[in-house]
């Protein structure tokens, strides 16, 4: 099951580097990609993006651009993304950008299942630093489902790989991240999620809210 909102997200702001903008944005999102794929936790297919322009703030524009033929490190990616500015607001520039595409969960029997938006990366470019986000929304990481039913053998399937990742991205970034918000559908907790109030040997029902 897919929450509407994360179960945990991951946070990273990385300061002191010698380049900043978009160009170092979705260079970040490359290495960053490579590790998550090499996982099998995402394989990058689109992006996603809002416009803002300094002194006013958000536009409300929104583009997509569908990563196929470029790829993440592709050195002609950033003129791109900025081709689609609005042409109503030439000096809108790139917002926080969402790297999506499908990563895959490993059933009870470690059969696989391909999924989309199985893990989401979020760069955010600055002129002095860069925002970083990961961010996961199904249970399959946690130790309980959403349902509050335990599935131990589906949290071992799944959540190794995602802590792997995040220890590797450390290396990546430099830096360790930071635990983002809680939400009602679960918290960070070190590389993984943290551990549900059990009682009775079950998790909290969680589905009274609509699920995706």
């Amino acid at each position: 099951m897919r929450a509407p909102k994360e179960s945990g997200s991951w946070c990273w702001n990385v300061e002191n580097i010698e380049e900043t903008g978009l160009e170092y944005a979705l260079m970040t999102a490359a290495r960053m990609g490579a590790v998550l794929e090499k996982y099998d936790l995402l394989a990058p297919s689109s992006l996603e993006w809002s416009w803002f322009q300094t002194g006013r703030g958000g536009l409300g524009a929104h583009s997509r651009l569908d990563l196929a033929p470029h790829s993440l490190d592709d050195p002609v990616l950033p003129d791109a993304l900025l081709a689609c500015r609005p042409t109503g607001y030439p000096q809108a520039e790139v917002g926080g950008i969402l790297v999506l595409g499908s990563g895959a969960w490993f059933d009870a029997d470690g059969r696989r299942h391909s999924e989309y938006r199985m893990v989401e990366l979020m760069v955010a470019p600055d002129e002095t630093d860069l925002w970083v986000e990961l961010s996961v929304h199904h249970d399959v990481w946690g130790q309980c489902d959403f349902r509050g039913a335990p599935h131990p053998a589906i949290h071992a399937n799944n959540a190794p790989r995602l802590a792997s990742a995040l220890q590797e991205l450390v290396q990546v970034l430099g830096a360790e991240p930071e635990p983002g918000e809680p939400t009602y559908y679960g918290r960070a907790e070190g590389y993984g999620l943290g551990p549900p109030d059990v009682i009775d040997g079950r998790g909290p029902d969680l589905t009274d809210a609509a699920f995706g």
